[in-house]
């Protein structure tokens, strides 16, 4: 541990300490009743069983937080609180959705994710490493968003393909069958190092068309982030800035007390001016040009659009609850890169005078379309049952262009494009998965589960090029996986839980590149599971305590090598994960709330994997030893209806390497501890908020990546591009509802 962490941690304590010192010296040793029932803790509803349960009754490891928190944060994008969630690694290009996830120390070493997105009850994202899923994450804006839930451990057995290492869940909020209400908000704020404001504006309107059965919703929202990087080449300012605007339509219909459907539709879009990104030396990695300043010669902007529906049916036939959740969604990623200190200066070699301009132009279109069905039977004293079937097909069409130009923009002839690669993939799986839960009394119970997929999978790989060899080349692939968990639950009392998991989860394989000595199937990764924790309510319902221990074994991981032209993927060796969380929220008085979170994962190869450069024992990339957290908020009466909030939290994330140890290519991105303000004025219809993030405007990088000097024998870094921490944002905001 370093002397960061050593000094970190204790002051989340020491922070929670004093704050609930505080409140009880304020409020007197002794507690009135009504007081305890005030500050008492409102059950969490989650569906990680796929069933609705008290989260404290789920033997797996979760974290929640619900909307009011993420209004309460200003959260507009994943970042804003993924390190407010223990276990969960975050790698960020600076772009909303522009990232990879790892949870536990599972995180992505080629182009497919570890961590299955859903909404609702929907998986979002490609099962197929040709969609590049390892860098393409879910990040909505939350407006709409009733709650972000994840799911640590693999799931794979009642959720599927990809959540590997767990479960990202964002439920968003129902039409309400009673009520009409509109609300409206707005924000304006001012970042660090930046010319320019950021603003925001939403809004959203209930409408019960037939009170009591039929309902309908319907928000939009945009944020509008300014940039803070400058560009030394063009001169231009503040080039990284970025806009997300986001739609959401949603109806509801509860025929009677047995029957209800639910329709939604998602628009979502993000549209960047260019990357996060400075120029680093990479002996010193210290700014080549300065602070907050890149060398690109063009913009490396990037879009992002998602097109998302679902129709969601609940019946209850008597005997079982019966589940339909269907979707459909249309996801496009356009991203464009400079890559002239690549490309560009390899243009003398063909005859031409000088360097020039080259960019890779990505265009990624995936259509995805999910069908589930589940029957699960009613709660009973002794057994209880699910069964399911699930079906996914998804189409995605990859194309990149890498162009030769004058450093004026004009095509070289003869030379541009340099490339122009297609890789339309389809994925098709077929999957059958159940449970039962057998109680032996009315403490202690055991669920087991399996599940059974097929995945189908074709390609085509497609290249057209002056320099390289042309033409096109199919492949195919398909695999049979069967994953499996096994849960025994031991209730000490009502309130406190002793639970064990063994859970096993799988990423899908599929077909290789067409190239000499690569192999043609890339195998499925596997992983297996041991878990131990407990789950307590303590104080007449003030405080829960969280807290688990787990160890996983992760074979066949699927990584990216490069025969020295293209990279392409393969099965490597094996890896492990070890570590614990835990989690507390404690309200010693009406009005004080006090959360607590820490997480320790000691994730390294163990096995060797020369492909990238990985020896037995070297740490896995973007895992830090220790995240940690904490959080703070007061509420008191002002009188007249109206109420003050103040709130804060402290994220301390560690040292992690931006690859396996060993690797050549790989950095060590320093820890940092961030400090978040937020406050807020409200009666039951106006709300004014304030809010500051990260106030220290604590400097640091959260990705970096190397650039290969393609003139060099021995494949020198000439530099390093590194993601910057966002810096300080100070902003107020106002919601008004009617």
């Amino acid at each position: 541990m370093t002397s960061r962490t050593r000094f970190a941690i204790p002051t989340l304590v020491s922070v929670l300490a004093l704050l609930s010192s505080y409140a009880h010296t304020a409020d007197g040793d002794a507690i009135e009743p009504a007081e305890k029932e005030a500050a008492a803790l409102a059950p969490i509803i989650v569906t990680a069983q796929k069933r609705s349960e008290d989260v404290q009754s789920v033997p797996i490891s979760i974290s929640v937080i619900g909307n009011e928190q993420l209004e309460q944060m200003h959260a507009t994008e994943l970042s804003d609180y993924a390190s407010y969630i223990p276990g969960l690694q975050m790698s960020s290009t600076g772009t909303p959705g522009l990232a990879s996830i790892g949870i536990r120390g599972i995180t992505p070493l080629g182009a497919n994710s570890t961590v299955a997105m859903y909404i609702d009850d929907t998986p979002l994202g490609s099962s197929s490493f040709y969609a590049t899923a390892a860098g393409d994450v879910l990040d909505l804006l939350p407006y709409d968003v009733d709650s972000f839930q994840v799911l640590r451990g693999p799931q794979g057995t009642l959720w599927g393909a990809g959540a590997l290492g767990g479960v990202i869940q964002y439920t968003t909020s129902k039409p309400d069958l009673e009520q009409t209400s509109v609300r409206v908000g707005g924000d304006v704020s001012s970042m660090a190092r930046s010319g320019d404001l950021g603003y925001g504006a939403r809004a959203s309107v209930n409408l019960p068309l037939l009170p009591g059965q039929l309902a309908m919703t319907a928000s939009v929202a945009r944020q509008q982030t300014p940039g803070f990087v400058d560009n030394v080449r063009t001169g231009e300012k503040d080039e990284n800035g970025y806009a997300q605007t986001g739609g959401r339509v949603a109806l509801r219909w509860k025929a009677n007390d047995d029957l209800a459907v639910s329709l939604s539709a998602i628009k979502y879009k993000v549209d960047a001016d260019s990357n996060t990104t400075v120029a680093l030396d990479p002996a010193t990695l210290g700014p080549i040009y300065g602070k907050d300043r890149n060398d690109n010669y063009v913009p490396e902007a990037s879009k992002r659009e998602l097109d998302y529906f679902s129709a969601t049916v609940n019946w209850d036939v008597g005997f079982a609850d019966f589940v339909s959740a269907s979707s459909y969604s249309h996801t496009t990623v356009h991203s464009l890169t400079d890559v002239s200190l690549q490309y560009g200066l390899l243009f003398p070699l063909f005859g031409l005078p000088s360097p020039g301009l080259s960019t890779f132009d990505q265009k990624l279109s995936l259509y995805k379309t999910t069908q589930e069905f589940r029957l699960a039977s009613k709660p009973d004293d002794r057994f209880e049952w699910l069964v399911g079937t699930f079906y996914t097909n998804e189409n995605s069409r990859k194309y990149q262009i890498l162009s030769a130009q004058e450093f004026d923009g004009t095509p070289i002839a003869g030379l541009d494009p340099l490339a122009i690669t297609g890789l339309p993939t389809t994925y098709k799986e077929y999957a059958l998965f159940g449970d039962v839960t057998w109680k032996f009394n009315p403490n202690f119970d055991i669920t087991a589960g399996l599940r059974w997929a097929r995945n189908e999978q074709e390609f085509t790989q497609i290249v057209q090029s002056p320099i390289l060899p042309s033409g096109e080349t199919p492949g195919s692939s398909a695999e049979n996986v069967r994953t499996w968990s096994v849960s025994p639950r031991w209730h000490l009392d009502t309130d406190t839980m002793l639970y064990a998991r063994v859970a096993t989860g799988y990423q899908a394989g599929g077909p290789n590149l067409a190239l000499p000595d690569v192999p043609p199937q890339v195998g499925s990764s596997t992983l297996a599971s041991y878990e131990a924790g407990i789950k307590t309510i303590l104080a007449d319902r003030r405080l829960i305590l969280d807290a688990a221990v787990y160890n996983i074994d992760w074979k066949k991981i699927q990584v990216l090598t490069t025969n020295g032209t293209v990279n392409y993927a393969v099965n490597g060796g094996k890896a492990s994960s070890k570590g614990f969380e835990f989690s507390a929220v404690y309200t010693p008085v009406s009005g004080l709330r006090l959360g607590l979170n820490a997480a320790y994962a000691d994730a390294s190869l163990s096995e060797a994997i020369p492909s990238i450069g990985g020896l037995d024992g070297d740490r896995l990339p973007f895992v830090p030893k220790w995240n940690a957290s904490a959080t703070a908020d007061y509420t008191f009466d002002l009188g007249n209806n109206w109420s003050a909030r103040f709130g804060g939290g402290l994220r301390h994330t560690g040292e992690r390497t931006t690859g396996v140890t060993h690797d050549p290519r790989s950095f060590l991105l320093p820890s940092y501890t961030a400090f978040d303000l937020n406050a807020d004025i409200a009666n039951d219809r106006w709300t004014l908020r304030f809010f500051i993030k990260n106030l220290t405007n604590k400097g640091s990088y959260v990705a970096m990546t190397p650039l290969i000097d393609p003139t060099s024998p021995t494949g020198a870094i000439s530099r390093v591009g590194a993601t910057p921490l966002q810096p300080r944002v100070i902003g107020v905001g106002f919601d008004a509802k009617f």
